[in-house]
């Protein structure tokens, strides 16, 4: 294992290695170096047996230059001077006659949020599988209905460096680990399942301990068990109270990536042009965090060496943010706010989410449901959809209830939530005071990169929003 990886083995190494960098950004305006070395490995469980594991490792760089609006980018899996200095003479052809000038590189920080631990190491591949079929064994003793259970474990650890033209060097040590359970239960041929996980930037030792595990695999069996219950869910315009913690999903997907510069610079998104107007109901705040301790989508710096930062989006209502990644803060007039990502070396960064959520407001959750006459309590999400230009959304719930006279009745199943992000933060009538991030096992696309997310909320009641179900309302 390289837990020590080190791209430069010699000054001059280093030396030659920015020579071709800052010829490469000559006539820019930015751009860096980004090298990588990383691991990962994967274990599922699935009905008693091993069905997948896998290891991997991967390395090499991404060099980048940039000319207002244009950008040159060319990567390797060969971490060599001489193909760093191919890359070079490719990507400097995208600066053309440019003069620009190369603005100052990111503000040095020695701020970390999370360890530099490598959570491959933390126990032998025998004793994981061993592991695995315990949680097997554990799942199926709940209850005589359960007739599968599927247990994933995923870890990986990353080493980044970035340099930037004038020497300026920085490294993070990324660790990542999650693990899901799944359970599905059959009662005389009615069958339900029942997930769920955690996971963040630590070691896996705390997943890996009975407490932790065994707490997720009797969530994921009540989760099913509530399923069996369900009745098929109403259909019509309605009072929705999402709950705390990963119903910020919603947030995430149907205002969050409208929050983003690339798409407001663009003007692509919803929220484009709006910039201290009054976009949501007041009270609602929402930030997004890379400074949170060990969380899934923090970052100590951003893959363009930004380091990590808390940015207000929106204040009591008022959108005052968005966030960015160095080309388009500097297009917009502004500067980079710690949210440059990319999925690999192989991949541009752009403008992405690290945590977002919405800050607690001053409701007890209970009479938040005690002012719905008739609704819904959406606790849990599965996927979605959203038009980034509209707002427009469409999300499945996993788990849910159905609320009449402000008293929660029966779980309900086939529920989806549909409407548009600019309406439901206009429609947010109480805010509850019991903010919560998700458990850790949120995963963002975006123009076909994928990065580690976190989202988090307090409950909110949201006034006439589309319930899609199988019964009129």
């Amino acid at each position: 294992m390289q837990n020590n990886f080190k791209p430069f083995s010699t000054h001059s190494d280093l030396d030659n290695t920015l020579q071709h960098l800052q010829n490469a950004t000559l006539g820019g305006d930015d751009g860096e170096l980004f090298i990588e070395y990383s691991q990962s490995e994967s274990l599922l469980l699935d009905d008693g047996y091993i069905k997948n594991a896998s290891y991997s490792t991967h390395q090499g760089f991404g060099l980048r230059t940039i000319h207002g609006a244009t950008i040159g980018y060319s990567h390797s899996n060969e971490i060599t001077e001489k193909a760093v200095k191919k890359a070079a003479d490719v990507v400097k052809r995208a600066n053309r006659e440019g003069l620009g000038k190369l603005v100052q590189p990111p503000t040095f920080s020695n701020s970390k949020y999370y360890g530099s631990e490598n959570p491959i190491e933390d126990d032998s591949f025998g004793k994981k599988v061993d592991l695995l079929q315990a949680i097997d064994t554990y799942c199926r003793e709940l209850d005589t209905r359960i007739v599968q259970a599927t247990v994933n474990l995923f870890n990986s650890y990353q080493s980044v460096w970035i340099l930037h033209p004038d020497g300026h060097l920085v490294n993070d040590e990324r660790p990542m680990t999650r693990m899901v359970i799944s359970v599905i239960v059959d009662d005389k041929g009615h069958r339900e399942t029942g997930y769920t996980g955690k996971g963040g930037r630590y070691s896996s030792q705390s997943l890996l301990a009975p407490s932790s595990w065994q707490s997720l695999a009797d969530e994921a069996y009540r989760i099913a068990c509530v399923n069996l219950e369900a009745e098929p869910a109403p259909a019509g315009v309605m009072d929705v109270v999402l709950g705390s913690g990963w119903p910020g999903i919603l947030l995430h997907e149907a205002i969050g990536h409208g929050l983003e510069g690339d798409f407001n610079r663009k003007k692509t998104s919803a929220f484009a042009g709006l910039m201290g107007k009054q976009i949501a109901s007041k009270g609602v705040t929402v930030l997004d965090d890379g400074t949170l301790n060990n969380c899934r989508g923090s970052i100590s710096i951003d893959d363009e060496g930004t380091p990590g930062q808390s940015t207000l989006l929106i204040d009591n209502g008022i959108l005052v943010g968005y966030m960015q990644d160095r080309q388009n803060g500097r297009l917009m007039g502004g500067s980079s706010t710690g949210n440059g990502r990319r999925q690999s070396f192989a991949h541009q960064p752009m403008p992405r989410m690290t945590n977002t959520y919405m800050v607690s407001g001053e409701a007890n959750p209970d009479d938040i449901v005690a002012e719905v006459e008739d609704g819904i309590h959406a606790v849990g999400f599965g996927g979605g959809q959203v038009d980034i230009t509209s707002g427009k959304f469409v999300f499945s719930c996993v788990e849910a209830y159905r609320v009449k006279n402000g008293k929660r009745k029966q779980p309900i199943k086939g529920a989806t939530l549909i409407g548009d992000g600019p309406t439901v933060l206009k429609n947010i009538r109480l805010i509850g005071n019991d903010m919560a991030l998700d458990p850790g096992i949120g995963t963002c696309g975006k123009d076909g990169q994928w990065v580690p997310v976190g989202v988090g909320q307090p409950s909110i009641l949201i006034g006439g929003l589309t319930v899609g179900g199988s019964q009129g309302n």
